[in-house]
């Protein structure tokens, strides 16, 4: 028999090796022209696929945010078909430094302007934005000055205008009386989820007084107060020209800002969703509604065409489907884009300019 003998081979060109990829579920920071951003990167990126981001509300970060909805059952159909990546505004991550005194926090728009650096770090080309909020007004801002990278957006609580005079006077009148973590606890919830004390108003309550960055979502809290109006004109240069769901709960703060922000979108892209029972963050107390809203629209878009509908949805879809049937001009549903197979629709023409966007109350 042959003897063998081992033989080392130094190899004389060393393989490639390929660039570090984010580490699923890690946070990672990037430098931008207005300071540090932390993201956190749930999954691999998919083939010509956008990456879903989402950006978090004043008084929240990704976690308190979104993690209801991103946990929920349901969503993990979505998750597997997606990367997703969750922006911290700065300062709101979990263990953030506190700011210097006399820190000047960074302008809404300026937030908006460092979402380029993440996609450029991450080598990403688009992406479908979920925001609530400021979140929201910071992703529809990004999407007017980036709308080729914007593949869809879905906001929930938008006020695209800035404060007016009397809304100013009230702010500074009401910082005279109530406490940060009061004013924030009004924004981010209805009425009656406060006069009730609700066990989720008491949670995030108590998560907003004992804040250890409490200064620093102060900051954020007032450039979001500071912000610009974004002059949205239905028919004219400034609009957002991907698809878009607005989402807001009834009795919510912002129901009269979303309502007057989809008077003045493009009907023919825009799907308006008003949640029951949901009071003032759909995402936290409707989960299951908002996901099953979400799988409709990303469908519409030619994405998971292939996804089944829920027991919820088939139960839906007759009402919805009549509903449209006794009104020519609502043709634009959630519940059609599911029905498609994912395909992308094109509206019919229908004069009256607000003929293809609807009002769903589920």
């Amino acid at each position: 028999m042959t003897e063998l003998h081992e033989v080392q081979i130094t190899e004389e060109k060393p393989l490639l090796v390929p660039p570090a990829q984010p580490v699923p579920g890690k946070k990672h920071s990037v430098e931008t022209p207005y300071g540090l951003v932390t993201f956190t990167v749930h999954g691999t990126p998919k083939p010509k696929r956008p990456a879903i981001l989402t950006y978090h509300d004043v008084g929240l970060n990704h976690q308190s945010c979104f993690e209801p909805l991103f946990h929920y059952e349901d969503m993990q159909e979505i998750v597997k078909n997606f990367v997703v990546v969750h922006v911290d505004a700065p300062g709101m991550e979990e263990g953030a430094p506190l700011f210097p005194l006399g820190y000047q926090y960074p302008s809404l728009d300026q937030l908006a302007d460092m979402i380029p650096c993440i996609l450029q770090y991450l080598n990403f080309t688009s992406i479908i934005g979920i925001g609530v909020g400021a979140g929201a007004y910071i992703l529809a801002r990004y999407s007017l000055s980036h709308p080729d990278t914007v593949e869809g957006l879905v906001l929930i609580n938008i006020d695209p205008n800035a404060k007016g005079w009397m809304d100013w006077a009230a702010h500074k009148l009401s910082g005279l009386t109530s406490s940060v973590p009061e004013m924030i606890l009004a924004h981010l919830f209805s009425q009656e989820e406060l006069s009730g004390c609700t066990e989720l108003v008491q949670q995030y309550k108590e998560g907003l007084i004992g804040a250890p960055n409490l200064s620093n979502i102060q900051l954020y809290w007032s450039s979001y107060n500071s912000r610009r109006d974004l002059n949205f004109e239905r028919g004219g240069d400034v609009t957002l020209k991907c698809p878009v769901m607005l989402v807001v709960g009834d009795q919510a703060p912002h129901e009269d800002a979303v309502v007057e922000c989809n008077s003045k979108l493009d009907p023919t892209q825009t799907s308006f969703l008003k949640m029951a029972d949901s009071g003032g963050q759909p995402q936290l107390t409707q989960p299951g509604k908002l996901t099953e809203a979400f799988k409709y629209f990303v469908q519409g878009m030619g994405y998971m065409a292939s996804s089944c509908m829920t027991r919820l949805s088939r139960s839906r879809t007759a009402s919805l489907s009549s509903a449209a049937s006794g009104d020519g001009n609502r043709s634009r549903t959630l519940s059609q884009s599911s029905e498609s197979g994912g395909s992308q629709q094109q509206p019919p023409s229908a004069p009256g300019g607000g003929a293809h966007t609807m009002e769903v109350s589920c």
